[in-house]
């Protein structure tokens, strides 16, 4: 009896990874990777016992800080493959601002299964497909973040379908709980889209992003460019649409980011950001916009990146110690160790 289960568990697996193929030896692969990342940031003027930043994770003045240790274990076996990413920090702490204990330094946990090669399933905690910038600063190119990136989704929890619609197309579909949540008892789903789309050089790609739900829907759309062997350009587009007991109130963002490599080691990147906070202020914090500049200098493992940041808002907004004003600057030189 023991046999025929033992037989019957092979077969099993051998039909998972192989739909009834020949039976092949089963590969794993498991890889490990992380970063460390931490900070200064100083005011251009005294913001009168305030760090004047409304976006996500640089919130200090006059101190150094850990932006995150961050930790990633990624394992394929077959057709199976998982994810592992924990982090500690100032930038998970604020990613899984709705978790508690040891859920908060979850950045995602996820198994995929790839029916074939134009079909992956995924289920678990997934970083957001809305937007450029990640929460990683090893995937970005400025160290601060942009205002549609810390208003938009951070993460979510769910089920989604990666397919492949041949050539340089694809196109995601999912159905997740409530943005930002791990975990969420209610009935009410979020469905989320995207299609993606290049050019057959590579040189120019398209993402048109998707989320709807009973409170919130918004639409994204990032196309990136290569201009020349040193110059890129990035436009990153949305808009927010959501219901509160005031009735249906919007928000939207435009970000354009310029970057231009002297070499692979020395960059700049330039990023001009639009955020408009209307119909009800669903935020508070009004329109604004920053102009960001960033530099790269990479020292093998070891990334620095100087940044000067300056924000304007329609009204006064940030602090100084005889009132507020309309506008604030800081700099802020951070460190990034990858390994």
């Amino acid at each position: 009896m023991l046999k025929k289960i033992l037989v019957s568990c092979a077969s099993l697996c051998a039909m998972l990874n192989g739909f009834g193929q020949k039976a092949e030896p089963i590969k794993s692969t498991t890889t490990i990777t992380g970063y460390i990342d931490g900070y200064f940031r100083a005011l251009t003027k005294d913001g009168g016992g305030t760090h004047n930043n409304f976006t996500s994770f640089t919130n200090s003045y006059n101190s150094f800080n850990l932006g995150m240790a961050s930790v990633k274990i990624d394992q394929t076996y077959g057709r199976f493959s998982s994810t592992l990413d924990i982090g500690v920090g100032k930038r998970v702490d604020e990613f899984s601002y709705n978790d508690k204990d040891l859920l908060t330094n979850i950045k995602q946990v996820t198994l995929s299964y790839a029916f074939s090669k134009n079909l992956k399933l995924t289920a678990g905690k997934f970083a957001t497909h809305i937007g450029y910038e990640l929460l990683d600063a090893t995937s970005n190119r400025n160290y601060s973040m942009s205002y549609g990136f810390s208003y938009g989704p951070f993460f979510h929890t769910g089920i989604k379908a990666d397919i492949s619609l041949g050539g340089k197309s694809a196109m995601m579909v999912g159905v997740v709980d409530p943005t930002d949540y791990s975990t969420f008892n209610s009935n009410p789903k979020y469905i989320i889209a995207q299609f993606s789309s290049a050019s057959s050089n590579d040189k120019i790609k398209g993402y048109f992003n998707f989320l709807h739900g009973d409170i919130t829907t918004q639409y994204n759309l990032v196309l990136s460019a290569t201009l020349s062997s040193k110059i890129s350009a990035v436009f990153d587009g949305s808009i927010n649409q959501q219901k509160n007991p005031l009735g249906k109130s919007n928000w939207s963002s435009q970000a354009f980011y310029l970057n231009y490599d002297f070499s692979e080691k020395i960059g700049l990147t330039l990023r001009e950001d639009f955020f408009n906070d209307r119909q009800n202020n669903p935020i508070g914090i009004g329109n604004l916009n920053a102009t960001t500049l960033s530099g790269k200098f990479k020292l093998n493992k070891l990334t620095l990146i100087p940044e000067f940041r300056l924000d304007n808002s329609t009204a006064p907004l940030f602090n100084t110690k005889t009132g507020t004003v309309s506008s604030a600057s800081s700099f802020l030189v951070a460190a990034v160790y990858t390994f």
